[in-house]
């Protein structure tokens, strides 16, 4: 049963960890002549994230500095938001990614579409009270001013992390198929309204159920229909929630690819999920790679970054050599 799949990150808690040693060595490394980079990425892609809380809070015991923001003033570029992205707790990161791709200078739908379609009841309304500790502002209504239509209403529906949880009911599956293929049929407002409705409301269980009997309905793979009858981001953020409900590895190991394919390395999109996942299911996104695209993940950043951000990316990718 695909629920029983073991989901593992590529970083686990450091045995025998020592916070203040820690932060002896990165304040030697950031604090030298010529910042040891080497150090930095050592410690800091070698710890969990609750570990590199508490490193932080002994580098400002031991410094009277933050350690973020020593990080900012001594390093630059994509090594630089590798590892201050590193230094935030996964509901922050995630806020700070989301004001970043909505308050920039355009608005990053892509970014909203991979955090929003991906994370669950609780991971929402941890991303939602960061956000507004951080930023002052309430996540759904900057949703609201900064993007539009029915993307818009799909992503606030999201946001409000009231997806149904465990809970199946065969039944209505084949009601909810009937909706779903009718609205790729019909394509009015309202029908639009009906498919976000349930993709954002129905639960995994439920959704599963929904598929199969859309298939036996229309003959037709759900994602195919989407891509047939709907285009633009309203089209992605669909067919995102589809696939994430299928299997959220193999979700990002096709953004990965295509960051890392289609754009010519799109860095920003490649640097937060390797670290959203990094603890969650990266060996498996890992293994998705490998198997749908036939090259490894390491192997395939190794050929597009280079230098201390190539070692980071890679040390946070993890893995075995025989992956390569």
């Amino acid at each position: 049963c695909f629920f029983l799949l073991q989901t593992q990150g590529t970083i686990l808690p450091a045995p025998n960890f020592n916070p203040i040693m820690d932060a002896q060595l990165l304040g030697g490394a950031l604090q030298g002549i010529s910042c040891e980079k080497d150090v930095l990425i050592e410690i800091l892609t070698q710890r969990c994230n609750s570990q590199r809380l508490m490193i932080a809070e002994a580098y400002r015991d031991m410094y009277g500095r933050d350690l973020i923001t020593d990080l900012k003033e001594n390093l630059s570029h994509h090594f630089k938001e590798v590892m201050v992205g590193l230094m935030y707790p996964p509901a922050s990161y995630d806020a700070h990614e989301l004001w970043h791709a909505l308050k920039g200078a355009d608005t990053e739908e892509k970014c909203l579409i991979d955090i929003l379609a991906s994370r669950s009841n609780m991971e929402i309304f941890q991303i939602k009270e960061a956000y507004l500790m951080q930023y002052n502002t309430d996540l759904q209504q900057d949703i609201d001013s900064e993007t539009s239509g029915h993307f818009r209403d799909t992503l606030i529906n999201l946001a409000q992390g009231t997806r149904m949880e465990g809970y199946a009911d065969p039944s209505t599956a084949a009601q909810d198929a009937m909706i779903l293929w009718e609205a790729c049929q019909q394509k009015t407002g309202e029908h639009k309204n009906m498919l976000q409705m349930i993709l954002c409301n129905r639960s995994h269980q439920q959704l599963w159920m929904v598929f199969q009997e859309f298939q036996n309905i229309s003959g037709q793979d759900i994602v195919d229909a989407i891509n047939e009858c709907y285009d633009g981001y309203f089209q992605e953020l669909l067919v995102a929630i589809v696939l994430c409900i299928r299997d959220k590895p193999s979700y990002f190991a096709y953004r990965l690819y295509n960051a890392i394919h289609d754009f010519g390395f799109h860095n920003k999109t490649v640097i937060r999920i390797l670290i959203a996942r990094s603890e969650i299911d990266l060996m498996n996104i890992r293994q998705r790679y490998k198997e749908r695209y036939g090259k490894s993940l390491f192997h395939d950043i190794k050929h597009f970054a280079s230098g201390h951000y190539e070692t980071a990316l890679l040390a946070i990718c993890a893995g075995d050599t025989e992956d390569y």
